[in-house]
């Protein structure tokens, strides 16, 4: 539920304001307003590293709402309250993977599996989750009627990743044995592009390419989606520890946190004309998709669209949940050797973490949603 002590950006705000981690409040000026948004200030850089998906394209309309600056050495209504300068890198998903592990970036867009062998090099913090895959995630056939007759066909999608994660959870719920079956590593863009092109049979791809798969091709079926195991995979915005004990590391963090509730209020506004406008420009920044689609790919794709809902996953209800399918998923990579080792875990702030390779810290939610209820 949208608190109302919780506004946007977008409207008449309070006055400007910001100090350290507590800093950080709302703007008094339209998200619009570019001659405040865009002033070259001398503060310290960050980057992040995204791909288009639903949740992680909010950064890239974010940006264009001046809400942020992607720019280096401009920065956006948030930027200058919580005084930090944020880059944003938009590259491929295997990119912000790798981008991310070599600390190239200093944070990145990626779901929790796929956070695990960066954190075996590079201690690593979930700052906060955007959203859980609820049916983004599909196997998609041609003319195959069940799982048996599958195993004669090849599955193309992208190894070590979170289609493959997918499907291995596919084949485990329905008691199959994987060594039975063929996967064939490929982007899910050009995997969705042979099936376009009626040249391969099976394909384990994410949104837009399921989507647009369907459409193609509505002779294909949906044998198996992400919404068969609900809350699993995460989508989340990792940072480096390193860079969260750098000056103002805290504040980026906080600022990302806020760029993402401050839009989602927005989104999730009961004027209809609003709403769609904001469906159309985050669709021009995942893969040109029209409102309508866009609105279908966000139904697919559940938003933590609020602090609250964040905290549900992070520090709430369905924590003890989350933490048994993290070990899971640990214990499931390690076997497979999709990691070398099962990194350690850490759950709650990251001081209390020290032997953790991954924490999954909701600390900086927690700094944005009392900021806000106090503004």
């Amino acid at each position: 539920m949208r608190r109302m002590a919780f506004v946007g950006l977008f409207i008449i705000l309070g006055a400007i304001a910001f100090a350290g981690c507590t800093g950080g409040g709302p703007t008094n000026k339209d998200s619009t307003d570019t001659k405040q948004s865009t002033e070259t200030k001398n503060y310290p850089v960050f980057t992040l590293a995204w791909s288009e998906y639903p949740s992680w394209s909010v950064f890239g309309v974010a940006s264009d709402r001046r809400l942020i600056n992607g720019e280096r050495g401009k920065v956006g209504l948030l930027e200058e309250r919580w005084g930090v300068d944020i880059e944003l890198q938009l590259l491929s998903y295997e990119k912000c993977m790798s981008s991310y592990g070599s600390k190239e970036s200093d944070a990145a867009c990626l779901t929790n599996m796929d956070t695990l062998n960066p954190s075996l090099t590079r201690k690593s913090v979930a700052i906060m989750p955007t959203s859980t895959s609820d049916g983004a995630d599909a196997l998609i056939v041609d003319g195959i009627a069940d799982l048996d007759e599958l195993q004669k066909h090849e599955v193309h999608g992208l190894s070590q990743s979170v289609s493959d994660y997918a499907f291995y959870r596919l084949l485990e719920e329905n008691k199959k044995d994987p060594k039975n079956y063929k996967w064939k590593d490929l982007d899910p863009a050009l995997a969705a592009k042979e099936m376009a092109a009626k040249k391969v049979k099976a394909i384990m791809v994410w949104n837009p390419f399921v989507l647009q798969t369907v459409r193609d091709r509505p002779e294909t079926k949906i044998m198996f989606d992400s919404s068969k195991i609900p809350e699993e995979i995460i989508d989340m915005v990792v940072v480096g520890d390193d860079v969260l004990s750098r000056e103002k590391g805290s504040e980026f963090a906080c600022c990302v946190a806020q760029a993402y509730y401050e839009f989602n209020v927005e989104l999730n506004t009961k004027d209809k004309d609003k709403r769609e406008k904001l469906l159309i420009d985050l669709g021009k920044r995942f893969s040109s998709l029209d409102a309508k689609d866009m609105a279908e790919c966000c139904v697919k794709t559940k938003f933590y669209s609020t602090p609250e809902k964040a905290l549900e996953l992070f520090d709430g209800p369905r924590t003890d949940t989350f933490k048994k399918r993290m070990d899971a998923i640990v214990r499931s990579y390690k076997e497979r050797g999709i990691v070398t080792a099962a990194p350690k875990l850490g759950f709650g702030p990251r001081d209390k973490n020290a032997e953790a390779q991954l924490i999954f810290d909701p600390s900086y939610i927690k700094m944005v949603k009392d900021k806000i209820k106090k503004d």
